[in-house]
């Protein structure tokens, strides 16, 4: 749910070298290439370049619009709905949805489920979202999980955020299964540091994915699977419940129950916010961890989804005090920030003297006053679908540079402090 990159580029796996699905995203640029960039469609949010976050990008500030009580410009939805393919998926973007999509189609499952978050609560879109709904099943891995390229190992991030998806549209994720009889919640909870991990600390988190056979905590992976664990999407509801969130329970009554997985991975981020108020993280090229801004606000909305606002407190401070420069023309970064501010009932048109939804719809089509918009929206595709010019590294080379990679759905994978 956190903010995609800008730019990214697409690092194959070792397996890639034989004709397998690249497994991950780096944060590096991408390769260079003689082609002009998109040009930016007048229905999409945003004017950096779209390519790899366009429908990522579009969805949450459909969804931040509608959370608050706009109604979302119709050129902006049929844009969103347009970037559908036939078969249900969404790539990332695709400059010319007049093209049909095809065999260098890179789909993009993480897009696929944010767009069916935000459809389905603009409602309107029912063809749509049950098209993206059973290409999401079908590209569900033996294992339960999803990974961010279909045939891709499964990673904690996109399997999490395709179980959101998939409860948002009113699927039962225990009861969606692969071919192997996994579930998804089977397939989410395999990344789980449970009561036996070292150092306790980590007990509840969540692991990208394992890294040499062992899981990792990540923060960002931790606050993805909290929420679906929970059966929750980005869009949560705020409560008058409100108790500190407590470390994962251990020995555990029930491992296999995703509410209480949910708990204890909120118990951990709880932990995690304490010493500074937010998230730590290296980035790329550095060598010292730096706040994470995107994180904290996954972090902020998965501990009031799971009832722990008052875990949340000082984290949703901190972000009040520190994210204007982060969000600044960000159609998702101030998405996120909304929907931040709205599961923990704080005003978002006055957050930290900042108001994020006038500074949201200025990032794209003004929302609806008066319904005086031709464009009719139905709920089907505005074109029937397209192609792209698809990037790619290939090389295990490059795979083993970034050890099993970056997060997808635009989290770079991180080990937190």
């Amino acid at each position: 749910m956190n903010v995609r990159r800008s730019a990214a580029a697409l690092a194959a796996s070792a397996v890639l070298c034989v004709g397998a699905a690249p497994a991950a995203l780096a944060d590096t640029a991408p390769p260079a290439s003689p082609s002009a960039p998109p040009v930016i469609p007048s229905g999409l949010f945003g004017k950096s370049d779209p390519t790899y976050d366009g429908v990522w990008r579009q969805s949450f500030a459909l969804l931040a619009q509608h959370t608050v009580g706009l109604k979302p410009s119709r050129e902006a939805q049929v844009w969103l709905a347009g970037q559908q393919c036939d078969n249900g998926g969404f790539a990332s973007f695709r400059p010319n949805a007049a093209l049909a999509c095809d065999a260098n189609t890179m789909y993009d499952t993480n897009a696929t489920a944010a767009a069916v978050q935000a459809m389905k609560a603009l409602g309107g879109h029912d063809a749509t979202v049950k098209s993206s709904v059973d290409w999401l099943k079908s590209v569900q891995n033996e294992d339960g999980g999803w990974s961010y390229v279909p045939g891709s190992p499964s990673d904690a991030n996109s399997t999490a955020v395709v179980i959101s998806a998939l409860s948002a549209a009113g699927q039962k994720p225990a009861e969606v299964k692969s071919k192997a009889g996994k579930s998804a919640y089977e397939g989410l909870l395999s990344f789980q540091l449970g009561c036996a991990a070292e150092p306790a600390a980590d007990r509840g988190s969540f692991a990208y994915q394992p890294a040499d056979g062992k899981l990792l905590a990540n923060a960002d992976a931790t606050a993805a699977a909290a929420l679906a664990g929970l059966g929750k999407g980005a869009a949560v509801v705020p409560t008058a419940e409100n108790t500190p969130a407590a470390p994962l329970v251990c020995p555990a009554a029930n491992a296999a129950d995703p509410a209480a997985a949910a708990q204890g991975a909120a118990g951990y981020l709880a932990e995690a916010l304490k010493k500074d108020g937010h998230l730590m993280a290296v980035t790329p090229g550095a060598d010292q961890p730096t706040p994470d801004t995107g994180n904290t606000a996954d972090a902020v909305i998965a501990l009031a989804a799971a009832g722990h606002k008052e875990s949340a407190a000082g984290a949703l401070e901190w972000l009040k005090a520190n994210s204007a420069e982060w969000a600044k023309g960000s159609p998702a970064a101030l998405g996120t920030l909304v929907l931040a501010a709205h599961a923990t009932g704080t005003d978002p048109k006055s957050f930290g003297g900042t108001d994020l939804v006038a500074a949201l719809n200025a990032t794209g089509p003004a929302p609806q006053g008066a319904d005086t918009e031709a464009t009719k929206v139905n709920g089907e595709k505005d074109k029937p679908s397209s192609g792209q010019n698809v990037w790619w590294i290939v090389g295990a080379g490059a795979a083993a540079g970034i050890g099993i990679g970056i997060l997808l759905s635009g989290r770079r994978k991180k080990n937190q402090s």
